[in-house]
């Protein structure tokens, strides 16, 4: 990622589209693109709402004088450098600090890509922190911000930051429909053409499956725990819109448990199709011994080393031989045919 140095101690410009700023009240709306520092911390104590978002989490120098221009515990900067911690939210004196995971199917490998996001929610401003994987959930509310007369040019940054949770959570059931989708093709091969290929694909399902519940489960916690703050920041009629966002990460989590259940059942159905296969070969592996039994004693029995055995000499002795053995034959597979063995 390049960085410049220039000789003012704030001026550290990162690349120029990594930042986007969004300034709007309910009568005007700014939008920028822009790498500079000093072009983001100008804007924090604008009258109007202020959403700055970093894509690509800057170098600690570029991210220690943003926290000192926006007046950041330096704790809270390290949390927003660790990319692996758990959905949390921190409750400071004049912001909230939440972490949350983003999540995008892959359209084409279907598989889930996971990213963290930092959401500072200050009085006038909120900084949003990405790792910059392909896939962005905020353009609908960028598109929101971008038209007049919306709730959100009329709000504060607390239903800004309500939108943003929203926007992820939104992706999460696109998430399940790629789980539906996934579940739906591992039905029909299970019954269909069970094979080891299957059984991974089992497993690749159950794991994101618990990777996403993962990421779901404290988000839930962080959702509740904005609802029933007690800081000025969130404002009453604001918090019920969180509580709407709370009920349907238990519908979700409701719809990963459910999803978890189909797939122990499809595990057992496998392991059925599979056992089900084996006993239809060793079904007919024991029907083609049981026929040859008979028809290798007899071959054994004239086999041996005698000089007087019956039809031994009679030149109709090799066909009949070979008609008994026919007839055995028969006579088994009509026994067999008739306790539906076959």
């Amino acid at each position: 990622m390049p960085v410049k140095h220039t000789a003012s101690k704030d001026h550290i410009i990162l690349e120029k589209d990594q930042i986007s700023i969004f300034d709007y009240n309910k009568d005007k709306f700014e939008e920028k693109d822009t790498g500079s520092l000093s072009d983001c911390i100008q804007y924090k104590n604008t009258p109007s709402v202020t959403w700055v978002n970093i894509d690509r989490v800057p170098p600690a120098d570029f991210l220690k004088k943003l926290g000192l221009g926006f007046e950041l515990h330096p704790i809270i900067l390290e949390d927003i450098e660790n990319l692996n911690q758990r959905p949390k939210v921190e409750f400071m004196d004049d912001y909230i600090y939440t972490s949350v995971k983003m999540l995008n199917p892959d359209p084409k490998t279907k598989k889930i890509q996971s990213e963290q996001v930092s959401i500072i929610t200050a009085p006038k401003f909120v900084l949003t922190f990405q790792e910059g994987i392909k896939g962005d959930t905020f353009e609908p509310v960028r598109e929101l911000i971008r038209k007049s007369h919306t709730r959100i040019r009329t709000l504060d940054t607390d239903y800004l930051l309500y939108e943003l949770i929203d926007s992820i959570v939104n992706k999460y059931f696109s998430v399940l429909e790629t789980f539906g989708e996934r579940i739906e093709t591992l039905e029909n091969e299970v019954v269909k053409t069970p094979n080891p290929k299957t059984l991974k694909s089992i497993h690749t399902l159950k794991r994101d499956i618990l990777h996403v519940r993962k990421s779901v489960w404290p988000l839930r916690e962080v959702v509740s725990m904005l609802e029933r703050s007690e800081t000025m920041l969130i404002k009453k009629n604001t918090r019920i819109y969180f509580r709407d966002i709370y009920e349907r990460l238990i519908q979700i989590i409701d719809s990963l448990e459910t999803y978890r259940d189909i797939l122990s059942g499809l595990l057992d159905v496998y392991l059925s199709s599979i056992n089900n296969r084996l006993n239809s070969v060793m079904k007919i592996l024991t029907i083609i011994t049981t026929i040859f039994m008979p028809l290798s004693f007899l071959t054994g029995l004239y086999g041996m080393n005698f000089v007087y055995m019956p039809g031994l000499h009679s030149i109709w002795g090799f066909p009949i031989m070979l008609g008994a053995m026919s007839s055995v034959f028969i006579v088994m597979m009509i026994f067999f045919n008739k306790k539906k063995w076959l």
